[in-house]
């Protein structure tokens, strides 16, 4: 399964040419956004003046619907946990929201689509795939 980041899916809505075609020859059943992916794009759109935020909301959640939204359970928490105390020993802290999200994809064994490789790329055993730098 590949688990989209919200920069991923940011850069579908923009048409990026490095992006909409990979995200369109995928079928959705092998596609998984965690919960906090949509948490974070809500978020950014509801600061939106609410004419530009609506349709924009109802855009998500169209591109949302067929894909898996993956929650946040007890086992991701424990993920995050073990991996942030890990990380911030090595000295090397990552963004709480990223933590979660990679956390999300350890925990499903998915292949994380990102281009934040700066920070996920210091996560031992993620899989993750930047398709901004494959191109």
């Amino acid at each position: 399964m590949l688990i989209l980041d919200s920069n991923t899916i940011s850069y579908y809505f923009r048409g990026d040419p490095q992006v909409v075609p990979r995200l369109q020859a995928i079928r959705p059943a092998d596609l998984g956004v965690p919960a906090v992916v949509e948490y974070e794009l809500r978020y950014g759109l509801l600061r939106l003046p609410q004419e530009a935020a609506g349709p924009r909301l109802e855009a998500l959640a169209r591109f949302l619907r067929p894909l898996t939204v993956l929650a946040f359970d007890a086992e991701c928490a424990s993920q995050a946990a073990r991996l942030r105390v890990d990380l911030e020993a090595k000295g090397q802290p990552m963004g709480p929201y990223d933590t979660l999200i990679a956390a999300t994809a350890l925990r499903h064994q998915a292949t994380l689509v990102t281009r934040n490789i700066r920070e996920i790329s210091q996560v031992p055993g993620l899989h993750w795939v930047n398709w901004h730098a494959s191109a």
